[in-house]
């Protein structure tokens, strides 16, 4: 049975994931009882990229600060302030099955706009809400 891991946004085989600290044991330890929240499931490409943001991230060059932690993308990406301390937010898209085709025309209309496929979906994003403050 598969299960959704929210970095990839797809679902995949338990076999796959790996048990990760939300809070890096560098920073945080380890307290003497298990909690079941202090670990997230994480596929392997997803916690190679969360050790490798973590590891060049301030807070864990210098600091040690837990509380930064606690409202970072890699510990909580449901809830989160920042990305390593980087004021950044993702919004992570998927297009599968019939929707590739769509992508392809979103990605052909982009390189016609001369802009990147991210860079695209922002502005036409952008647009879209702009355009509903002025209706409501």
């Amino acid at each position: 049975m598969g299960q959704d891991v929210l970095f990839t946004l797809k679902k995949m085989d338990e076999r796959e994931l790996q048990i990760d600290h939300r809070i890096p044991y560098e920073i945080a330890g380890d307290s003497a009882e298990l909690n079941p929240d202090n670990f997230m499931l994480l596929c392997g490409s997803a916690n190679r990229a969360k050790s490798w943001s973590c590891r060049h991230c301030q807070n864990w060059l210098n600091e040690k600060n837990r509380e930064v932690c606690l409202t970072c993308y890699w510990a909580f990406p449901e809830n989160y302030t920042h990305v390593a301390m980087h004021q950044v937010r993702r919004v992570d898209l998927l297009w599968q099955g019939q929707e590739v085709a769509e992508y392809e025309v979103l990605k052909q209309d982009a390189a016609e706009a001369g802009l990147s496929l991210p860079e695209f979906v922002k502005e036409v994003l952008t647009q879209i809400v702009q355009e509903q403050r002025r209706k409501g």
